[in-house]
C-alpha cells in the first residue's frame, strides 16, 4: 500500500525541493493580501492594533507596478532602546503572485551545508527557513484578528 502525503509541504520543517519553496512564497502572498486587502490603497505606515496582541507595524517600503516591498514588525522597549524584531522584509510579486523574504542572514557551514549542495539550488535552506518562519508568523497575525485596512484608524503618520 502506498502511503499517500498527509502534510503539504511548505509545512515541512525541511525544503524538499525548488518547487516546494514556490508553492510558500504563494501561500505567503495570499496570506500578506489577506493582512493587506488593499495594499494598493495602504498608507505608507500602518499599525494594527488588536486587543490582547502585540501591536504590529508595516510599512510600505517600495512600490512599483509589479512589486511591493514591505517592513513588517513588533516593536519593543529594552533599557530604553526600542528592538523591532521581528525585523521582516518582504518583497510582494504581484504578477507571480508571490512572496519572497529579503536580507536573509544564514550560516551554511556544516550540518547546514549538506542539503544546500543536494538540493543544487544555493541558498535553499536559508530561504526556507525564513520564509517558513513569515507563513507561520502571518497566520499568527491573521488569527490574533490583525488587519491592516487603507481607511482605519489604525494608520499613523510616522511610525512612533
Amino acid at each position: 500500500m502506498l502511503l499517500e502525503r498527509q502534510t503539504p509541504s511548505h509545512l515541512e520543517p525541511r525544503p524538499e525541493s525548488f518547487a516546494a519553496l514556490m508553492e510558500m512564497y504563494e501561500e505567503n502572498y495570499l496570506a500578506l493580501r489577506r493582512l493587506c486587502p488593499e495594499l494598493e490603497r495602504q498608507p505608507v505606515r500602518s499599525v494594527s492594533r488588536v486587543a490582547g496582541a502585540l501591536d504590529l507595524y508595516l510599512e510600505v517600503l517600495e512600490r512599483t507596478r509589479y512589486t511591493t516591498t514591505l517592513h513588517l514588525t513588533y516593536r519593543f522597549d529594552h533599557q530604553g532602546e526600542r528592538r523591532e524584531q521581528p525585523d521582516m522584509r518582504v518583497r510582494l510579486f504581484h504578477d507571480a503572485r508571490q512572496a519572497e523574504v529579503l536580507e536573509l542572514y544564514c550560516r551554511t557551514i556544516g550540518d547546514g551545508a549538506v542539503p544546500e549542495m543536494l538540493s543544487g539550488h544555493p541558498g535553499l535552506v536559508c530561504r526556507w527557513r525564513h520564509n517558513r518562519f513569515l507563513y507561520k508568523w502571518l497566520r499568527y497575525c491573521l488569527r490574533q484578528g490583525h488587519r491592516f485596512l487603507a481607511d482605519t484608524e489604525s494608520q499613523v503618520a510616522a511610525v512612533e
